[in-house]
């Protein structure tokens, strides 16, 4: 396969602060802290880093804890002073900032790209939980959000729980093969001392839980916390001189095939996520079958089960049946999944939480959890309208 520009960039290094609940901590606060330990584990100093990107970036999308600070409040923060940055909402999914941060190196704007992500939703809600950052009145009627709110569905919760329904619906997915997703997550999360949630989880939990959204409980949705994620992308060369072992980026899929929605997709059970993993498959010559372990956006557990069809781990209708019983998803089964527990129990890092896992797998740095002889890694991002696939690699393919 002819070169391609993900080759010409590595993850050199990788950061994250504290991660919590109500950590009385500010976003900007949190983002020094990976960042700085980003740059040490790149083998780089602050003067060396010319390049600066997040997802969403911009004040005005730091409601509630969503945003983390722009790039103009890093740069003050850090005394940086780059060759090329930027911020941005309207990429495809959480995984756009990397991609962002790949271009800017392949096209030689910058050397050395410091990548973050951070919320403080948390600290956003303060005392009055969720439900005190939703404000269903205030949702600007001409938005996609705005339509669907009319209709008492204020939460991507709602939304979801009507793709999820759709999927039982037509394949005759159940909850218990649902639930699988969950539980493996709080199993590996077991295993990370990171993680929220690290107390076991039975079938009769989940089943027993409280439901938010049918067929949704609140165990199929993720935890809100307080922390900031941090990479290094950097110039492929810069390999001959990094303290660690560097992964490669073998290739991405950012392809949106469906309409910009979330209930008017013509699939509503396949998602943004089909087409950014079928762009992603077709610039690589590894397949699904290569793959060793898959770190997919569990937002919402049925995103994850989205992601498997669409990766291709099993065929279209068929991942409920893949999921029954959990075998194939545990850390020794054929497709280790979510390894650190994911956002459902070590929390919701908005994607990012999900690079860094497969990064530490790919170096085999992850303790109790980790997956033996981890060679090649799925990432998905992102689900719903907007979504991103990676592929990363413990080496040059």
């Amino acid at each position: 396969m002819a070169a391609r520009f993900e080759h010409d960039s590595i993850i050199s290094g990788i950061g994250q602060s504290a991660v919590g609940r109500r950590l009385g901590r500010s976003a900007t606060d949190l983002t020094v802290e990976a960042a700085l330990s980003a740059i040490a584990d790149a083998g780089l100093t602050r003067e060396q880093i010319d390049g600066l990107t997040t997802y969403p970036g911009g004040d005005s999308f730091s409601t509630h804890g969503y945003g983390g600070p722009s790039p103009y409040a890093m740069m003050e923060a850090l005394r940086l002073q780059p060759k090329w940055f930027s911020g941005s909402g309207e990429l495809p999914g959480q995984l756009g900032a990397v991609v962002q941060a790949m271009m800017a190196v392949s096209c030689g704007l910058a050397r050395h790209v410091l990548v973050y992500r951070t919320v403080t939703e948390t600290l956003g809600q303060g005392s009055g939980g969720r439900g005190a950052i939703y404000d269903p009145d205030g949702i600007a009627a001409p938005t996609m959000a705005g339509f669907i709110a009319t209709f008492g569905a204020p939460s991507a919760v709602n939304w979801l729980a009507m793709l999820a329904s759709r999927h039982f619906h037509e394949y005759g997915t159940t909850r218990e093969q649902l639930g699988q997703i969950p539980l493996t997550g709080r199993a590996n999360a077991g295993r990370n001392p990171r993680a929220i949630y690290r107390d076991p989880l039975t079938m009769d939990d989940y089943l027993s839980a409280r439901m938010i959204s049918t067929p949704l409980c609140l165990f199929d949705c993720d935890v809100p916390v307080d922390g900031s994620t941090a990479f290094i992308v950097s110039a492929a060369d810069h390999v001959a001189s990094m303290p660690s072992q560097p992964v490669y980026i073998e290739a991405i899929g950012s392809a949106l095939t469906q309409r910009f929605s979330w209930d008017q997709q013509a699939d509503l059970t396949a998602m943004a996520s089909t087409g950014a993993a079928e762009h992603m498959w077709s610039r690589t010559s590894l397949t699904p079958a290569d793959v060793d372990i898959a770190e997919l956006y569990d937002g919402f557990s049925i995103l994850a089960l989205a992601w498997i069809e669409a990766l291709g781990f099993c065929k279209k209708g068929e991942a409920g049946a893949f999921l029954q019983g959990g075998r194939r998803i545990a850390l020794d089964g054929e497709l280790p999944l979510n390894t650190h527990g994911g956002q459902l129990s070590a929390g919701r890092l908005h994607g990012f939480g999900f690079i860094h896992e497969a990064t530490v797998q790919l170096r085999g740095k992850a303790g109790g959890r980790q997956v033996p002889d981890v060679k090649v890694a799925a990432v998905g991002t992102g689900g719903g309208p907007i979504a991103g696939a990676m592929l990363l690699t413990s080496e040059r393919v």
